[in-house]
């Protein structure tokens, strides 16, 4: 089991910056890739960025590609998303997922955590 916890939400106006974060509690943090997920209100859940379990490799979807920055810290069990240059079109509840990074591609699992609501006012 993984218990994964966010945190970092807020209203922000357009062009600034959030940074969430995602704890992650119960089996070996280090040994799941990570990923963020995003559901804009009335939309389905879509795929934000994902990092390996070593860090060195990630994945942008193109919508956030050059704004938005993964990245992790192991030995404190959290994974970020630093996001900047906010649009309106950003305003969705984030969730944290750990899972399996391939290639060139990321498998969600079954580890969610409950969100995060983010809100950029134009």
């Amino acid at each position: 089991q993984v218990q994964l916890v966010e945190s970092g939400g807020g209203l922000v106006q357009a062009g600034g910056s959030l940074r969430l974060s995602c704890a992650a509690s119960g089996r070996t943090f280090s040994s799941y890739a990570m990923g963020w997920f995003r559901q804009p209100p009335g939309k389905e859940r879509e795929f934000v960025a994902a990092i390996s379990w070593s860090g060195a490799r990630t994945l942008y979807a193109d919508s956030v590609k050059g704004r938005f920055t993964i990245s992790r810290d192991n030995a404190k069990n959290t994974v970020y998303l630093q996001m900047n240059s906010l649009k309106p079109e950003d305003t969705a509840v984030y969730y944290c997922n750990a899972g399996t990074y391939y290639s060139s591609s990321y498998d969600p699992g079954n580890y969610w955590g409950k969100g995060t609501l983010v809100t950029v006012s134009s």
